[in-house]
């Protein structure tokens, strides 16, 4: 062990002994560049490859969508909408609109466009809200995915196994059937073929110079004939993990020594935080990025046309999904919550549009699911897709199967307390992810506008 790493150990030990009186419960380590991929030591060409491809809509069926459509840096890696408006639509975060004519939006996408941020830390090991990419070693590849033993050979990692499947959804990226070779390749299934999904996203990038040059000289190629989607999900992984890696924040600052770090109010928030007499949250956001990465049914409300579950199949059976196993229905993936102050709207389908929301929601979720608030959704209205958002929320079985299912027991603070434990998760925001212009590019290879 380093002598840096030694005094990073020691001060965590007199932090934990500190923080834990009082509280009953231990603080977390502080996260180290061995935390994460690339150890601190990014590949910077396989970075700046994958700030150019997740803005690029070359990526799309229909060259009218790109990642950061639903994930960009000025929206903090989401969109600030309760549910993405995906392929068809038009505009950049609250503003984007669900498009026009024969070429709008078919649906929402069903479930909120999560935050990126620190998902380069090799912790996060399940990926999505039902956690269907996964590391497995027993799985072909190591992974677990969709794809079965149709996914390729060569990803870095698991943030570039997930990087394979935005592109196969017609309402994410693909199109619908019929506007466009992609869009049919995924209508059929076909992801890894000579015709398939990730082939033919892999023709258009090896006949763009821009993006022939690049691909040659970052990966080593004989040349761009070798261009693979593998390449562009490992530069777009790299990408991601490394400017989105938020560890600074004054909670890390008070991890590693800084007492004065965290105001007296954010430590009586984080006494009520790591509590198990009081907000006992640490119970599931635990470890260093406040996740145990367990799945867990919290009475979430449902909204938009979910994922063709239940008797009116508009419901989310989550986790169930998955793994077939009925007591996880209604269990989503526990989120981080890192930079959690600037990441709403929040749960699976985005439905609490604020942190106060949220927290309260977790309160007292079964009063939650019956009492919701639905003027705080945040979605650009059309009359048939408005007609589909409460379709759940206005069924009687349906809610009740929520509150069943429910894992969270009512915990009762002061307005005082409750005061503080927000403070304590605005403690969470690190301040460089404040802002994050220098992650949108100007221009892409493909020469598709940003803007439009």
């Amino acid at each position: 062990m380093s002598s840096k790493h030694f005094l990073q150990a020691l001060m965590v030990v007199t932090s934990c002994l500190v923080a834990g009186a009082g509280s009953g419960e231990a603080l977390p380590p502080p996260a180290t560049d061995q935390d994460f991929y690339f150890d601190g030591r990014p590949d910077s060409g396989k970075v700046a490859l994958g700030k150019l491809l997740f803005s690029d809509k070359v990526l799309s069926g229909n060259r009218n969508i790109s990642c950061a459509s639903c994930h960009h840096a000025l929206a903090f890696t989401g969109d600030g909408l309760a549910l993405p408006v995906g392929e068809g639509g038009a505009g950049l975060g609250v503003t984007r609109d669900t498009g026009n004519g024969a070429h709008a939006v078919h649906e929402r996408v069903p479930r909120n466009a999560p935050p990126i941020f620190n998902l380069g830390a090799r912790e996060f090991r399940v990926l999505f809200h039902d956690g269907r990419v996964e590391v497995d070693v027993n799985a072909p590849g190591g992974f677990r995915s969709p794809a079965g033993a149709d996914l390729p050979d060569g990803l870095d990692n698991v943030l570039a196994v997930q990087a394979m499947f935005p592109v196969t959804s017609a309402t994410e990226m693909a199109g619908q059937p019929g506007e466009n070779a992609i869009a049919d390749a995924a209508a059929a299934g076909d992801l890894a073929g000579p015709k398939g999904v990730w082939q033919l996203l892999a023709r258009r990038l090896r006949a763009i110079p821009g993006y022939q040059k690049r691909f040659v000289e970052v990966y080593g190629l004989s040349g761009p004939e070798e261009i693979s989607f593998v390449h562009a999900a490992n530069a777009l992984a790299a990408f991601e993990a490394v400017a989105w890696r938020a560890d600074n924040s004054p909670f890390d600052r008070y991890l590693r020594g800084e007492k004065q770090a965290l105001s007296k109010a954010q430590k009586r928030g984080m006494r009520v935080f790591y509590s198990a007499r009081k907000g006992n949250c640490a119970a599931c956001h635990s470890g260093t990025w406040q996740t145990d990465h367990s799945f867990r049914a919290t009475a979430m409300v449902q909204v938009g046309p979910g994922k063709g579950d239940g008797a009116s199949g508009h419901e989310d059976f989550g986790r169930e999904k998955v793994s077939g196993a009925r007591n996880d229905r209604y269990r989503f993936r526990v989120p981080t919550l890192r930079n959690v102050a600037l990441t709403a709207p929040y749960g699976h389908a985005g439905a609490f549009d604020s942190l106060q929301a949220v927290v309260r929601h977790h309160l007292d979720a079964a009063w939650s699911v019956e009492n919701y608030d639905r003027d705080q959704l945040r979605l650009p209205s059309r009359k048939d897709l408005d007609a589909l958002d409460f379709i759940v929320m206005d069924d009687d079985q349906a809610r009740a199967g929520i509150r069943r299912a429910n894992e969270l027991s009512p915990v009762k603070l002061t307005d005082a307390e409750f005061a503080d434990l927000l403070d304590f998760l605005h403690a969470l925001t690190d301040p460089a992810s404040l802002d994050l212009r220098a992650d949108v590019p100007l221009a892409v290879p493909s020469g598709i506008p940003l803007a439009e």
